[in-house]
């Protein structure tokens, strides 16, 4: 442990890039250390490394496997205790404003401009005593079925997160994916009910997921969706399987995908345009993706392993690595049945993912 999270505090003190990630149910952290600080791009999806894309896919970086050292950490499992740090609740400004904007986005679905969009805000705190560190080991702790990572560049800064959605799994070429919608706090019960919205929009995903890989798949497995808890919530969740035409085609399976309708909308472009218009911020790389991408490590086979870049933060420190702020970004699928008081309280529930994992 000592020689793994030191490697990490000499690449902060260096100013060089690495990224720490722990895939879902397992108890390796990975880290990739870069041996230079230049960026480089993912121009055909042939490079082997970590990626880290946009929501826009106009901005695809990677820690290169032949320019990084790779280690590995198996840590034990353990009980950690939430943060009990006080945040300022957002003020009614704030909330005033996500309720327009998704009442906008109901409007322009009755409208039939689109089936689904959605939409996100940004909320930025403040944090003293801030441990990179520490807080990524609480969120592996605090959220094992998540895909957990943190990620730095000194020419993109600081993310890190903990997603539960998976956006492509590649091995030769069996794929594995998965839709994943509907929001539901955790009331401690373990039967969850799902309304007519939720179920609808979980439908809305699948299917457009099943119809793009139906472009590139020679056959599709889709499970019965069921539903599956990360953190201190709910999501429906659906598995699909299957073998692609070609091995040659990961850009492509990946440009089919990506954003799905469950960081986007239906249908993408209309409701991709409708959100770079109306949000009022950047996501960059949030609701983007990033993972494993052609990786020789795990065994003999070449393997990808993506995930949606979602229950993120962008981490804002000064040069001495002291804690400035957090950005964190929340968003919530809107359909036609969407109520905006109830999309806030939803926003508010997944920004306490990011919360609750401080150190």
């Amino acid at each position: 442990m000592n020689n793994f999270f030191e490697k990490v505090k000499q690449q902060q003190q260096q100013n060089l890039p690495f990224v720490l990630y722990c895939k879902p149910n397992s108890d390796a952290i990975i880290g990739m250390f870069q041996e230079n600080n230049n960026l480089y791009d993912v121009v055909d999806f042939t490079e082997k490394g970590f990626v880290l894309s946009s929501f826009d896919g106009h901005k695809s970086y990677i820690i290169p496997e032949e320019y990084s050292e790779i280690m590995h950490f198996t840590f034990d499992k353990k009980e950690v205790s939430e943060n009990e740090k006080e945040f300022a609740f957002p003020n009614e400004i704030v909330k005033a404003n996500y309720e327009r904007l998704v009442a906008k986005g109901i409007e322009a679905i009755r409208e039939n401009e689109f089936q689904k969009v959605v939409l996100s805000r940004k909320e930025t705190i403040d944090l003293l005593d801030f441990d990179l560190v520490a807080t990524f080991e609480n969120l592996v702790q605090l959220y094992p079925a998540t895909f957990v990572y943190c990620f730095y560049h000194p020419k993109i800064g600081i993310w890190m997160g903990a997603t539960p959605e998976q956006l492509l799994k590649v091995e030769d070429d069996i794929f594995e994916t998965m839709a994943l919608a509907g929001t539901q706090k955790n009331t401690g019960y373990e039967g969850v009910v799902w309304k007519n919205k939720e179920k609808q929009e979980q439908q809305f995903v699948t299917d457009y997921i099943v119809s793009e890989l139906n472009k590139v798949s020679k056959s599709i497995l889709v499970s019965e969706p069921y539903s599956i808890k990360a953190g201190s919530i709910w999501h429906i969740k659906t598995d699909i399987s299957g073998q692609l035409n070609s091995t040659k085609n990961l850009k492509e399976v990946v440009g089919l995908l990506h954003p799905t309708p469950a960081v986007c909308g239906l249908p993408k472009v209309e409701s991709q345009q409708f959100i770079l218009e109306n949000e009022n911020y950047d996501r960059t790389f949030y609701t983007g993706y990033l993972g494993e991408l052609n990786s020789s490590s795990a065994s003999d086979k070449t393997s990808s392993d993506l995930f949606v870049n979602l229950r993120c933060m962008e981490i804002i420190m000064d040069l001495d690595f002291k804690m400035v702020k957090a950005n964190l970004f929340m968003g919530c699928g809107i359909t036609k049945d969407s109520v905006p008081e109830k999309e806030w309280e939803e926003s508010v529930n997944k920004s306490m993912t990011m919360k609750r994992g401080f150190s």
